[in-house]
């Protein structure tokens, strides 16, 4: 055998064809080759093995002892390879494979789930799980690859440093929305301003206002009076219907907003949109199913351009 050849896979092949039907010509025949072909093609093997493979009779060809002992490392040779390509013909099919999305909490409340629904009809043998974060946990986990897709959301360029090393595919914006119990002062207008909000107690995910929602409204000079902390949206929600104070919504979260408070919109001026993107690792190349899952996406919010 030389010691700089492998076994050549097209040999193999043509190896266990002529070994299966026990002549050059009829292995030929099923392969598209010549005998003549084949003939130099078995030599070439041998070569490569340095044993005599097939012992060449009056009429067709028998296995060596070398030809016999190489059949079943060259047939499961083969059948792994043949696995592997059907493996990756599955992978490109979305036959098989895994999609791990990220999202932030407001857009698991309606944006994501739509989406996801629609890839399990599409594609129910994908494995999908789904991880819920803040923006900068799951830019985290992009780049570190343990995420595949991550669903962010950004203040306004400029606002917000865009975070390095992402491809980013604006979904669309997301307007802040004001809560308030039913029969609130306030509870009767379309759209306020935060100066009609100024006297007003607040219900927030943090004490510090500057780590939530209503870090965009310090911008402006707005300092809210926070009475009460509370980290599940809905939970806000909870307190508001009760008259302990009001809390900033996400207009993704919306339509499962509860019947016993009012939703108001607020001046953008005063409270710029998020804008929420479909985010990948740039360095990362993205499976089949994230390609999938990304267009998706971008077909439930009808924006399909990179910022």
């Amino acid at each position: 055998m030389s010691p700089s050849h492998d076994f050549s896979t097209p040999l193999l092949r043509v190896f266990t064809e002529v070994a299966r039907l026990g002549s050059f010509t009829a292995a030929g025949r099923v392969l598209g080759y010549t005998q003549s072909a084949v003939s130099r093609q078995v030599s070439a093997l041998e070569e490569e093995a340095g044993a005599v493979l097939f012992d060449r009779l009056a009429r067709g060809v028998r296995p060596t002892e070398a030809g016999r002992r190489l059949l079943p490392h060259a047939q499961a040779v083969l059948e792994r390879l043949d696995a592997a390509r059907r493996e990756l013909l599955d992978l490109r099919s979305l036959a098989t494979g895994r999609l791990r999305v990220g999202a932030f909490a407001t857009a698991d409340a309606s944006l994501v789930p739509h989406a996801i629904a629609a890839f399990r009809r599409a594609h129910p043998a994908v494995e999908l799980t789904l991880r819920e974060g803040l923006t900068a946990e799951l830019v985290d986990l992009l780049l570190a690859g343990a995420v595949d897709v991550g669903v962010i959301s950004l203040l306004p360029a400029g606002a917000d440093r865009l975070p390095e090393g992402l491809e980013l595919h604006r979904l669309r914006d997301d307007p802040m929305l004001v809560a308030v119990p039913n029969g609130h002062r306030l509870a009767g207008r379309q759209a306020v301003a935060l100066a009609d909000l100024a006297d007003e107690e607040w219900i927030a995910g943090s004490a510090d206002p500057g780590q939530t929602l209503i870090a965009s409204c310090l911008r402006s000079g707005f300092r809210p009076r926070i009475g009460f902390v509370a980290s599940d949206w809905m939970a806000k929600q909870g307190f508001v219907a009760a008259g302990l104070g009001i809390t900033l919504i996400p207009s993704l979260a919306a339509a499962a907003v509860r019947p016993d408070i009012t939703v108001l919109a607020l001046d953008p001026q005063d409270v710029p949109p998020r804008h929420v993107y479909a985010a990948t690792a740039r360095e990362l190349t993205p499976s089949p199913a994230a390609h999938a899952f990304l267009t998706l996406l971008r077909g439930h919010t009808g924006l399909s351009a990179s910022p």
